[in-house]
């Protein structure tokens, strides 16, 4: 059966802006030739020359970053110590990202458009349900809810951190709810851009405002992927996302090469 594929991940690139000036993750290259002292501790004297090839040992990358860098699936364990809350008496410990069930990772997808709201906007339950009933498709359990917001044009800008929508509390309980796991934006952050966040704190003095879409966890806990890309080219539905994340021991998130697969006819 013939399968197509859509790569809705990033390019781990520190010259583009993705994060913010502390976050950044750095990349040291070494050619071939630069490596033959390495290949000489397990067989000495041996040059760059005698090696097949004759092109040194092998080309090679020293990563600086955090599991936050890049296309990543945040695990519960990130958002608070505990998860589940609102399924069990006083829940239960959250999973790291070592933990979270693999099954939660390849499953039906379906893509939800906010690219219509103002940055900062924090998307409701209503909103959430509304945009379901627009694309004809009810939920069902361990989905993965991909949301497209105003952000996925904006990839590599400077303005980057501060577009797009957020989900907040009640939308993602409204997901959560309803079985869903994993879900996944293009935008820097699940919740909305913290400049407009800090505005409303202010404002209001309502610091539950904070990361309300992440703290939803506590009380079921779930997955959520953050700097995803070309959400712009999927249909609402009918394709299945695979992203299973790096095994990080103890980890709050993993590193995805998130993709979208399309079976022969979809």
């Amino acid at each position: 059966m013939a399968r197509r594929f859509l790569d809705l991940s990033i390019t781990l690139d520190p010259e583009v802006v993705t994060d913010p000036p502390f976050m950044r993750p750095s990349i040291a290259y070494q050619t071939h030739e630069q490596t033959v002292a390495e290949v000489q501790t397990f067989f000495p004297g041996v040059t760059a020359e005698q090696i097949p090839g004759a092109q040194g040992f092998a080309a090679s990358e020293t990563l600086t970053l955090t599991t936050h860098n890049g296309t990543h699936l945040d695990a519960p364990w990130h958002y608070h110590p505990t998860m589940d809350e609102a399924l069990i008496a006083g829940g239960r410990p959250a999973i790291t990202i070592d933990e979270v069930p693999l099954d939660w990772c390849f499953r039906p997808g379906v893509k939800l458009d906010f690219r219509h709201f103002p940055d900062g906007h924090v998307v409701t339950a209503d909103e959430m349900a509304a945009e379901f009933d627009r694309i004809g498709y009810a939920v069902q359990p361990l989905d993965i809810v991909l949301v497209n917001t105003a952000a996925g044009a904006a990839l590599g800008r400077p303005d980057f951190l501060g577009k797009g929508c957020g989900i907040g509390y009640e939308a993602t309980m409204w997901l959560t709810t309803r079985g869903v796991r994993v879900t996944g934006t293009d935008a820097w952050s699940w919740d909305a851009p913290f400049a407009a966040t800090a505005r409303k704190v202010a404002e209001t003095g309502d610091t539950s405002l904070i990361w309300e879409g992440h703290k939803a966890g506590r009380d079921i806990g779930y997955c959520h992927m953050e700097k995803l890309t070309n959400l712009d080219q999927l249909p609402y539905h009918g394709f299945t996302v695979s992203c299973f994340p790096a095994k990080v021991k103890r980890g709050s998130a993993g590193w995805t090469r998130a993709v979208a697969i399309f079976e022969d006819g979809q």
